[in-house]
């Protein structure tokens, strides 16, 4: 049981820094950087720091499976942001925000009735359910805006799904691979297929702008903890406790956004947020209490 509870630390610590990430990004982005030029460059920083822990060879034992890994750089990183940020010119953040956080329930039904990986009972699914509502009270902040935009919401989907596939194809290449080789793929594939866009769209970088502190540290943050470190974490997580419990942590995310907001940001926190952080937290615990444990 104890080593069972290192894995499930493991993933707060993950779900923590990603819900972060939002504000390093943020930051960046009122840098004039691009997102898929902050998506790549955090990628190949990642990639880079993982170079001295390379070990094996260059490429998967069969063509197959190589290509999954292709499909984790797509589904796990360039497909997933570009879908994900281009949502948010089309719709409203809080939009995107509640479509993403339906990932882990998204999760818990394609593990269980399409890949049937996992099996899920009732009780997940409740829990799920209201920590989702939990979410919605967080995004939302008091202040009710639901506007549907079909492009943007459609894309949004979209990334929820890609996570869900790199989620699934992660568990299948998971017993093969060790875990450190599957994030190496994920940041070269990630990065590769991320090219043609960044080209496309002519993406250039201020060199100024890379001196600055708050740029360069963000940017460190993002490839070496929230990139490397979490995604080298997430992989374990997913082959040893499953996709369907991890991913029901991601709903601690909008928490800590929204409490990194507080105090770096100076956005207000209301009422509804404390009650809907509540949900989160009971629907979580529920989730994840013995009962429930493999």
């Amino acid at each position: 049981m104890k080593s069972a509870s290192i894995y499930h630390l493991a993933a707060i610590f993950t779900a923590i820094v990603w819900g972060s990430t939002f504000i390093s990004s943020k930051i960046l982005l009122n840098y004039g950087l691009t997102p898929a030029t902050i998506m790549a460059i955090r990628f190949i920083i990642a990639y880079i720091c993982m170079l001295p822990f390379w070990r094996g060879g260059l490429f998967c034992k069969s063509l197959k499976d190589e290509l999954l890994m292709v499909v984790l750089g797509i589904t796990g990183g360039s497909l997933y942001f570009l879908l994900e940020n281009t949502a948010l010119v089309y719709t409203l953040a809080s939009n995107v925000a509640i479509i993403i956080a339906a990932t882990p329930l998204l999760t818990t039904l394609a593990v269980h009735f399409i890949s049937r990986q996992e099996k899920a009972d009732k009780r997940l699914y409740l829990c799920s359910l209201l920590s989702l509502l939990g979410v919605g009270l967080v995004v939302f902040n008091g202040e009710f805006i639901l506007k549907l935009n079909p492009l943007g919401d459609i894309l949004t989907l979209g990334a929820a799904v890609m996570w869900v596939i790199y989620s699934i194809v992660v568990l299948k290449v998971g017993g093969r691979y060790n875990p450190l080789l599957i994030t190496r793929k994920v940041f070269f594939y990630g990065v590769l297929t991320l090219l043609p866009y960044l080209i496309y769209e002519g993406q250039t970088i201020d060199v100024a702008v890379m001196k600055e502190p708050a740029v360069y540290g963000n940017l460190l943050f993002l490839g070496v903890v929230a990139s490397l470190i979490c995604y080298w974490l997430w992989n374990i997580v997913l082959e040893k406790i499953g996709a369907i419990r991890a991913t029901n942590y991601l709903y601690i995310n909008p928490i800590v956004a929204m409490i990194a907001s507080y105090f770096i940001l100076d956005e207000r926190i209301t009422l509804l947020a404390v009650v809907g952080t509540m949900l989160i937290l009971v629907g979580v615990y529920l989730a994840e209490s013995k009962k429930s444990r493999p």
